[in-house]
């Protein structure tokens, strides 16, 4: 899979590193789109800016999706327009943003956003803080220089993004050559790439999500600077990692972008912890993830809802075990241990990617599940039962022992004991006899073979 996302041996599009002045003109005759695929508001946006006498456009995914035969989740709006002018022409738009200020236009519950034709930062708009700002590794803190349509291609960042509809005329724009790359289905992106990953890092992200979410192989020029420069993603802040994380693995392609963030040493400087598991246990880890991640794509693919939270908790597990071993080294009790290294490790996370605290919270519970699971003697077990967070405690303890953790059958026993009757229920806590109830979840040995389980329920993942 892997070798097919990374394609080296397609030839580049003559000129491509060369500015185009003036754009392929794709006529409806030519493509496969038609009107009606696209939002009602976007096109009546671009209708009404456009006899107000400005150029727009819809852009980006929208039109790149469309042409794949997929169905759009966003409308994205380019004009001439700034801002205040969009503004000005619509009474339901907010600016937003000082980063990158643009303009959401508001139908209901639908939101249209509207973007200002950017350009490329000069010397002169160095020196204005408000519209152009950089930092020391040249990553761009603000950007606010409007330009015109043909500069706004180039700041694009990858071809496939920078496709310009115009629902009057019904054309499509091509200024990268994105025309040729989304038919042979290839990433590359506009300009120089180590150029982009440093005013941008995030794109190293984005290049692995496209990829994995549209089956693309990337560039070899592309992808050839990223491991050298992926420390820099260190530089960005927690809260715009998390969103970034989010579409990352809840996106129905986890799984294969798990894969290329390790491949491209990417996970790393979003889940350090994690990282040095995978390093001193890379069996047991990678299963684990892997797992969490199937599981969460196929739930996806069916409609069914997911959460963070349970997928975070998979994440970051295998890095929980030798802290809480470490901390009962130095003579801390097990239960103790394990809330002392638990708290750490998502304090820890959160200095990185910004983990809300509706998500760190039920990640405490579903590991604090796995401490009281072995413990069902008296009515421990129907009490457990009956806690609300016992299905996403029962599916995480699964998920341990499908990569290899002996738990002494625990995930069969409460298997079976959800699906007993109340006498066979007190039978089976009758045949528990003096066995120890204090077992941890600490590190455990590795099974030689496991046994098919109850299929998770959907409470793990609301």
């Amino acid at each position: 899979m892997l070798k097919k996302l990374f394609q080296s041996f397609r030839p580049p599009v003559p000129g491509q590193h060369h500015r185009r002045t003036t754009p392929e003109v794709i006529n409806k005759s030519q493509h496969s789109l038609q009107r009606h695929q696209f939002s009602r508001h976007a096109v009546n946006i671009v209708e009404r800016l456009q006899s107000a006498g400005y150029q727009a456009y819809l852009v980006g995914g929208c039109v790149r999706d469309l042409m794949l035969g997929i169905t759009p989740k966003d409308f994205d709006v380019a004009t001439s327009a700034t801002p205040e002018q969009v503004r000005a022409e619509f009474r339901n738009a907010r600016i937003i943003g000082r980063r990158f200020k643009l303009v959401h236009v508001h139908f209901g519950r639908d939101i249209i956003e509207v973007a200002t034709f950017r350009a490329h930062h000069s010397d002169e708009d160095q020196g204005d803080s408000h519209r152009s700002s950089h930092n020391a590794s040249g990553r761009i803190l603000r950007d606010n220089v409007y330009g015109t349509l043909e500069e706004d291609a180039q700041r694009r960042d990858f071809t496939i993004n920078a496709l310009y509809y115009d629902p009057v005329s019904e054309r499509i724009l091509d200024y990268a050559n994105g025309v040729h790359d989304v038919r042979n289905r290839l990433l590359r992106l506009i300009g120089d790439p180590t150029h982009r990953y440093q005013e941008d890092p995030v794109r190293m992200l984005r290049a692995v999500r496209f990829a994995a979410k549209l089956d693309f192989g990337i560039e070899k020029h592309t992808f050839k600077p990223i491991r050298e420069l992926a420390p820099l993603l260190r530089e960005i802040p927690p809260a715009r990692l998390f969103e970034e994380c989010l579409k990352l693995f809840l996106s129905g392609q986890g799984a294969i972008a798990f894969e290329m963030l390790v491949d491209l040493e990417l996970f790393e400087p979003l889940f350090p912890a994690s990282a040095h598991a995978l390093e001193e246990r890379p069996t047991y880890t990678h299963t684990l993830i892997s797992q969490a991640l199937n599981n969460t794509d196929l739930r996806v693919k069916q409609g069914k809802p997911v959460t963070p939270a349970f997928l975070f908790a998979a994440l970051l597990w295998p890095a929980l075990p030798a802290r809480v071993l470490h901390l009962q080294n130095q003579g801390v009790p097990p239960i103790p241990a394990m809330n002392g290294a638990a708290h750490d490790l998502i304090a820890e996370q959160c200095a990185r990617i910004a983990i809300p605290k509706r998500f760190t919270l039920p990640i405490r519970e579903i590991w604090d599940m796995q401490e009281r699971l072995p413990r069902r003697s008296g009515k421990r077990a129907d009490m457990l039962l009956d806690n609300p967070r016992f299905r996403a405690g029962y599916d995480f303890l699964l998920l341990r022992e499908c990569a290899g953790e002996e738990t002494d059958d625990l995930g069969q026993w409460w298997t079976d004991y959800q699906d007993a009757n109340d006498s066979e229920r007190r039978e089976m806590i009758r045949e528990l006899g003096s066995r120890d109830e204090g077992s941890a979840a600490g590190p455990r040995k590795r099974k030689r073979s496991g046994s098919k389980r109850k299929r998770s329920g959907d409470e793990a993942f609301e």
